[in-house]
């Protein structure tokens, strides 16, 4: 019988476990940031439906007055110090604008510009110090001691940074690795997901290199040192993660260095008005208004929000679709990107193997389900990843899996059991090692056929004869090639494939989604270099990923893209954004939505821009009454407010989502 495909019927998809341990949070209160700035917006809450009512001033004017002191003592503190340094503290100018305004009596606008800028401070502090918490996290996963082997042959505890180079140390089963190293003797399987996100573990044997904090599943291992402590593998990505973290921190959008050179230029023209007048012997009242008026209407509130709703809008937006978007920078970044770099497993790929062929040799006298069913058999009771999907592949067959005896399993071989009194061993192709004749090397060819195509080949025998092989993979995404097409569109270039698997299973996914730029066996320095390399070109690269592996990259990168729902903490947490529903379309998505953004964001600096450009010439040239200032200065903030509210609808997302596709960048 030929050999069918179960591509088109893979099992459920499970979801593996993260490889990281939880790392210890940063409670939110816990931030001094955040606690000023809540009391900053709950004293303000309090506040203004008394102001609103209109009740006696001594009502709520001390609310408001709290609401400065506790939302703008530190910015304004921070904003002094910088000024002692010969530096404008754009926040310095916001303290300054909002004691402006409470000098002519809008208490109210400037209370509000108070808590809104102690409120983005809040949400900094606690985006730096959740990155942090997952970068201490990372470190638990080497293990606190490992068992040195003596001269003598004896064992000793020792902490792993007394460990020096040369120095065997012993690996048992179910352990971490506590250095980086090279196997002299033993073999077992080894998950090193954390470190090269390959989703099934590794066979070692003598002569293999493997890396602390990586867990060995089966067989004893013994490993020579081969780095220190502070040159092991792990301990460079924690050091990458955080001096890109710095590098990369948020300090101000684009809009917002216009600000401040706006900001100073108005500091200059408020004590002009003042002064001048003075100087030509105004009353000292009357120049005291026109200034004030000049600084309410020339005060930068509309510029405020004419960045700020939009990209607050597109993150609501997005959060509500499945995309966690960390910041308002963020958001206007992803917007920028010309460049897009895809880890392969759990992000392309659902980071889960499944079967997709059934080949029974000729002359072995059993079908596909009869193979199979031997198969998951003498599978049933491992727990290797690829059991579970023979298993798995029965069970959606319908297949019986009948009990068996004397089962064995040998770390990097397979696994052999008695079924139905027949010796049926399941492993890799090294089965067929000291074996003969036509049976071998048909299935040695099979075994080939499917290794070429990108699968990962499993050979089953029966009683020392070849009886058929499995050939099995990781699961595609089914909006993977869809997310590429549209990400090609986008950034006006196809992504690049940053893996750490074999070249073959990389160059066979790459070519279904239609990717041409591989890059396969990347540790993670390998694929924050690919990004770097990038960036050096001029590219702002995004980077989407879902390990361990790729928090340094997903770190270096201009934007970085979680995948949510098999991703490490320590990803989840360096990223920018997280797609928390784990739909890889929504990624093209967000970026569509950013670019809505960023163009609403220019409209809006448009009018808030004409607004207070006829407000000041009036106030200037002729004489702005108060209350028409104050109006003005009102109506364009609340216009350019509820402009940039228009994407807090879903069509936005909708529109975003079907737009993307179709945008040349």
């Amino acid at each position: 019988m030929s050999p069918t495909t179960l591509a088109a019927h893979p099992p459920p998809a499970a979801t593996p476990p993260s490889p990281v341990a939880p790392p210890r949070r940063t409670r939110v209160l816990a931030l001094p940031e955040a606690r000023w700035a809540a009391a900053a917006l709950a004293l303000f809450l309090l506040a203004l439906p008394l102001d609103l009512a209109g009740p006696p001033a001594w009502s709520w004017g001390p609310l408001y007055a709290a609401v400065y002191v506790t939302g703008g003592w530190a910015p304004g503190l921070a904003g002094v110090r910088a000024l002692a340094a010969r530096t404008l503290d754009v926040d310095l100018l916001m303290v300054v604008a909002a004691l402006g305004a409470a000098a002519i009596g809008q208490v109210r606008d400037g209370a509000l510009l108070i808590v809104i800028f102690a409120t983005s401070g809040a949400l900094e502090a606690l985006a730096t110090a959740r990155t942090a918490d997952s970068v201490r996290g990372l470190l638990d996963l080497t293990p606190a001691t490992a068992t040195r082997l003596t001269a003598g042959g004896g064992e000793e505890q020792v902490a792993v940074e007394e460990l020096a180079v040369g120095d065997v140390v012993l690996v048992r089963p179910g352990e971490r690795v506590g250095a980086d190293g090279r196997v002299l003797d033993g073999a077992g399987e080894v998950d090193q997901a954390t470190i090269t996100g390959e989703p099934l573990p590794v066979a070692k044997q003598a002569g293999d290199e493997v890396f602390a904090g990586t867990l060995n599943g089966t067989g004893a291992l013994r490993v020579r040192v081969e780095r220190d402590a502070a040159d092991f593998v792990i301990a460079r990505i924690v050091a990458m993660v955080e001096e890109a973290s710095e590098t990369k921190a948020p300090t101000q959008l684009f809009i917002e260095k216009v600000e401040q050179r706006y900001s100073v230029g108005m500091v200059v023209a408020t004590l002009a008005v003042f002064l001048v007048p003075l100087a030509f012997g105004a009353e000292l009242s009357d120049a005291l208004l026109r200034a004030m008026t000049f600084m309410i209407v020339a005060s930068p509130c509309a510029v405020v929000l004419a960045t700020m709703p939009p990209l607050l809008s597109a993150i609501a937006t997005a959060g509500r679709h499945g995309v966690l978007v960390k910041s308002a920078v963020v958001m206007e970044r992803l917007g920028q990107v010309d460049a897009a770099a895809l880890d392969k497993t759990g992000t392309l790929t659902q980071g889960v193997p499944y079967v997709t062929d059934v080949r029974p040799l000729p002359g072995a006298g059993r079908d596909e389900d009869a193979l199979l069913g031997l198969a998951a058999a003498a599978e049933y009771p491992g727990e290797h990843p690829l059991a579970r999907a023979v298993v798995d592949a029965a069970r959606t067959r319908g297949l019986p899996v009948p009990p068996v005896d004397d089962f064995t399993a040998t770390p990097g071989i397979g696994v052999a059991a008695v079924v139905d009194g027949a010796r049926v061993a399941v492993g890799s192709p090294a089965l067929l090692a000291g074996l003969a004749g036509p049976q071998v090397r048909t299935a040695a060819a099979e075994v080939a056929a499917l290794q070429a195509g990108g699968r990962t080949a499993v050979t089953v025998t029966v009683d020392g004869v070849p009886a058929g092989v499995l050939g099995l993979a990781d699961r595609l995404r089914p909006d993977a090639a869809a997310t590429v097409t549209a990400l090609t569109a986008l950034t006006g270039t196809a992504p690049t494939l940053l893996t750490g698997d074999n070249e073959r299973a990389a160059a066979r996914l790459a070519d279904t989604v239609g990717i041409a730029d591989v890059r396969a066996g990347l540790l993670p320095q390998d694929k924050v270099a690919a990004v770097r390399e990038q960036e050096r070109a001029g590219r702002r690269v995004l980077v989407v990923g879902d390990g361990v592996n790729d928090a340094p990259a997903l770190a270096a990168a201009h934007v970085g893209v979680a995948m949510g729902r098999a991703g490490s903490d320590l990803a989840l947490e360096t990223a920018d954004a997280v797609v928390v529903r784990d739909e890889l379309a929504a990624v093209p998505a967000v970026v569509a939505l950013s670019r809505r953004a960023r163009r609403l964001v220019v409209q809006n600096l448009a009018v808030a821009g004409t607004f207070i450009a006829a407000l000041v010439v009036w106030d200037l040239a002729g004489h702005l009454p108060l209350p028409l200032g104050v109006a003005g200065h009102e109506g364009s903030t609340v216009l350019v407010g509820l402009n940039g509210l228009r994407l807090l609808r879903d069509k936005a997302w909708h529109r975003a989502g079907a737009e993307a596709p179709e945008s040349a960048g």
